[in-house]
């Protein structure tokens, strides 16, 4: 093994030539265990590196994560080629998201959680992003002016950042290498809170489903 690297959701372990992909999907985790430890129900595959003695042991419960071995450059595979920047880089700015959001007419909140357009901004941060730039989430992406756009750049990433300060955002299984969850749910202003009042003007907050997921807004702050 020569690098660990992370691509959107992907984790790319490389070696001589080679690079392992690997997607731990809802629930996936890794772990470093001694090598003797045997499996449980929902571990799937053990890395072992040379005659150490430890090893990564993949645990999914779902199953909806992937192992893949590739030998061609990683970013021309297929899961790869065509993602979008990733959200705290500077590529991620507003002349991309403003160019991306011209040439369509879907909704603004399933334009950011488009990977192709930008990777990472799930269904949670791009509620919250929404709600501090004022944005309706059901407003076409190509009818939003591009000051908001810029706005809503600055958003993502502040809400993205102040995330990862907090250890994400744990609503079921998430948890860190040591069993801490995430803190970022305690900071949730519109995210799972239909039918609570707006912390910033006290209207109720709405719900519905745009682009098959919840989405939470509040119907006076956000246009």
């Amino acid at each position: 093994m020569r690098t660990v690297e992370r691509r959107a959701k992907y984790l790319l372990i490389g070696f001589d030539s080679d690079t392992l992909i690997l997607h731990l999907g809802m629930s996936g985790s890794l772990r470093i265990l001694p090598v003797d430890t045997a499996p449980d129900r929902h571990d799937h595959v053990d890395l072992q590196f040379g005659e150490q003695c430890l090893r990564l042991r993949l645990r999914d419960p779902r199953r909806f994560g992937a192992v893949l071995w590739t030998d061609t450059p990683v970013a021309e595979h297929a899961l790869i080629a065509r993602l979008g920047p990733e959200p705290l880089s500077d590529a991620f700015d507003t002349d991309h998201l403003y160019t991306q959001a011209r040439r369509r007419r879907i909704p603004i909140k399933q334009l950011l959680m488009d990977g192709t357009v930008v990777v990472g901004v799930g269904n949670i941060y791009a509620t919250e992003s929404l709600f501090l730039a004022g944005i309706h989430p059901a407003r076409p992406c190509n009818r939003i002016a591009r000051a908001r756009i810029a706005l809503l750049v600055e958003r993502v990433k502040q809400v993205l950042a102040r995330a990862i300060e907090q250890g994400g955002t744990t609503l079921r299984d998430f948890q860190h290498e040591d069993g801490r969850p995430g803190y970022f749910q305690q900071e949730l202003l519109v995210y799972g809170r239909e039918g609570q009042t707006c912390p910033a003007c006290g209207s109720i907050i709405k719900a519905r489903r745009i682009g098959q997921r919840t989405s939470a807004w509040c119907p006076r702050c956000q246009r």
